[in-house]
C-alpha cells in the first residue's frame, strides 16, 4: 500500500526563518506547489531572496502576514493541502517573544481548523521544549514524552526554551481540540550553510545554557537539509504521528564541542586553549533518544 502522498500545494509559514527557508526549497525541488507566508519583520536577505524566486518560479507565490492578524494566515492557507508552521523570532528571545510565539502558534492552528482544505500541520518545535527541568541530569531516557519545565525555564530565564515549550502545547491542545492532523518536529541546534550570517539571535537563544545541555547529555545538533527533508517526510507519510525528536549528533565530548564551535563560526570564539591541541577526554553520558525519528526517515513511523 503506498503511503506517499502525490505533489500538491503546501504553507511554510514563516518561509523567511532559516528552517523554513529550506523547506521551501526542499518542496520545490520535490515538484510543490508552495505558498511562502513571510512575517512582517523587516526586510532580511532570506525575504530578498524568495521574492526574488518568486519572479521566476511559477508554482511559488509569497503572502505576507502578520500571526498576530488571523485572517492574514487564513488568505496565506487557501487551497493549501499542508502547512509547515516554523516560528521563529530573528530577534531572539526575551519574556515577551515567549506570548508573541504562543499566540502566533495558536492563530496558525485555529486558521488551519477553518481552512477545509487543510490535511495536516507539520509543527517545527525544538529539543529545548523537552530537556529543561531540575532532574534532567538524572534521566536515562529523554524522549519525546519528555517536557520542559515551566517553572524552571523562568526562573533560568531560558526564554527560547520557554517559547517553544508552550507555543507547542498550545498547538498540540488546539489541535487535538479541533481534531486536526499535527504533527511535530523537534530538532536539536540547527546548523548549515551560513547559519552564522542567517540564524544569529535564534542560535544564540538556544545555546543559553549549553554547557548544563553538554553535561548533562542532551546538547545536539542538527543539519538544516536533514531536518527540512524530516519536515515534508512527516507530511508525505500518512502514518506519522505524534512529535519526532530530530538531531544528527548528540555533543558529549570535547571533541565534538569543537567540531559544533567551528560550524557556528564567527558566533561563537574558539577557546584559546584549543586553538592548537585538543585537551581533555571526559565523555558525558548521552540521554537523547529518537528511535521514532529512524523509523520515519527509513521505512515509516511508529506512534
Amino acid at each position: 500500500m503506498d503511503q506517499e502522498k502525490s505533489p500538491s500545494c503546501c504553507c511554510v509559514l514563516d518561509a523567511s526563518t532559516y528552517v523554513g527557508f529550506w523547506i521551501l526549497k526542499k518542496l520545490l525541488s520535490r515538484g510543490y506547489s508552495v505558498h511562502a507566508a513571510i512575517r512582517r519583520n523587516g526586510e532580511s536577505e532570506i525575504e530578498e531572496t524568495i521574492r526574488e524566486m518568486e519572479a521566476t518560479e511559477e508554482r511559488l507565490v509569497v503572502y505576507d502576514v502578520d500571526v498576530l492578524d488571523y485572517q492574514s494566515i487564513l488568505v496565506s492557507l487557501k487551497t493549501c493541502n499542508a502547512v509547515f508552521c516554523c516560528l521563529d523570532s530573528p530577534e531572539g528571545y526575551d519574556e515577551k517573544e515567549v506570548d508573541l510565539e504562543v499566540r502566533g502558534a495558536i492563530n496558525v492552528v485555529e486558521a488551519c481548523g477553518r481552512t477545509e482544505s487543510i490535511e495536516k500541520i507539520v509543527f517545527s518545535s525544538s529539543l529545548t521544549a523537552s530537556i529543561w527541568r531540575d532532574n534532567i541530569g538524572t534521566q536515562k531516557d529523554v524522549d519525546e514524552k519528555c517536557w520542559s519545565d515551566q517553572d524552571f525555564c523562568r526562573s533560568k530565564k531560558l526564554w527560547h526554551a520557554l517559547a517553544k515549550m508552550l507555543s507547542e502545547k498550545a498547538a498540540w491542545a488546539l489541535a487535538m481540540d479541533r481534531r486536526l492532523n499535527m504533527v511535530s518536529i523537534n530538532p536539536g541546534l540547527i546548523v548549515g550553510p551560513s547559519v552564522a550570517q542567517h540564524n544569529p539571535r535564534p542560535t544564540m537563544s538556544y545555546l543559553k545554557g549549553a554547557a548544563q545541555m553538554y553535561e548533562n547529555g542532551v546538547l545536539a545538533y542538527v543539519d538544516v537539509k536533514f531536518l527540512a527533508d524530516v519536515h515534508i517526510r512527516a507530511f508525505e507519510d500518512v502514518s506519522a504521528c505524534g512529535r519526532y525528536f530530530c538531531f544528527n549528533q548528540i555533543v558529549n565530548t570535547e571533541e565534538e564541542a569543537l567540531k559544533l564551535v567551528q560550524s557556528l563560526s564567527p558566533l561563537i570564539p574558539m577557546p584559546p586553549r584549543y586553538e592548537s591541541v585538543m585537551q581533555g577526554s571526559e565523555v558525558y553520558e548521552e540521554r537523547l533518544r529518537n528511535n521514532k525519528l529512524s523509523k520515519l526517515v527509513e521505512a515509516g513511523s511508529a506512534c
